[in-house]
């Protein structure tokens, strides 16, 4: 490793730690020749995902937009930041594990979707209608009744509140609001 400072080659490593949640380490060394000291990153060089975009556009995959978006999504839903960056983790190494280097963006969309669906309804909703480009309200409530059969499973005090009452059958509604 070469000194930042006077170019010398021999430097002698003070730390080592964990960073970025894992994926790299982060080592404080020291020139042997000037003294100074300096950081250094070590990481797997990974093959690079392509996303292909909808206009048939390639890129290479951005974790920081994909953590943006969720960011957007989750805003004042209190969900902790380390979960975000969790969440963006698990795609990115889903999508390094991969054998195919190429991934169409619908489908890391649709990875999103599905762990917000688990983490967050509002947040999950929020992305949905970006991503799936809402048009007006029909398109809120088909998601909304869609979430709401995913969620079927649970009773329905584990239910209340998660979606909007409008969008449930007029029996369920009453019950919702505390008519029956």
């Amino acid at each position: 490793m070469r000194c930042p400072f006077c170019q010398f080659t021999d430097n002698r490593v003070l730390e080592s730690r964990s960073a970025e949640s894992g994926q790299s380490v982060r080592r404080r060394r020291e020139c042997l020749s000037c003294g100074r000291r300096f950081t250094t990153y070590e990481r797997i060089e990974f093959v690079p995902v392509i996303v292909v975009k909808r206009n048939g556009a390639r890129e290479s995959f951005d974790r920081s937009k994909v953590l943006r978006g969720i960011m957007r999504a989750c805003e004042k839903t209190g969900i902790p930041h380390l979960e975000l960056e969790n969440l963006v983790d698990e795609i990115e190494a889903e999508l390094q594990q991969r054998s195919v280097r190429e991934v169409p963006s619908q489908e890391i969309g649709e990875l999103v979707l599905d762990r917000l669906q688990e983490l967050n309804e509002v947040a999950y909703i929020r992305f949905a209608s970006v991503y799936r480009q809402f048009r007006g309200i029909r398109d809120f409530v088909d998601t909304l009744n869609q979430l709401q059969g995913a969620l079927g499973n649970g009773s329905k005090s584990e239910r209340r509140g998660a979606i909007a009452p409008a969008v449930l059958d007029p029996s369920e509604q009453e019950d919702e609001l505390g008519v029956l």
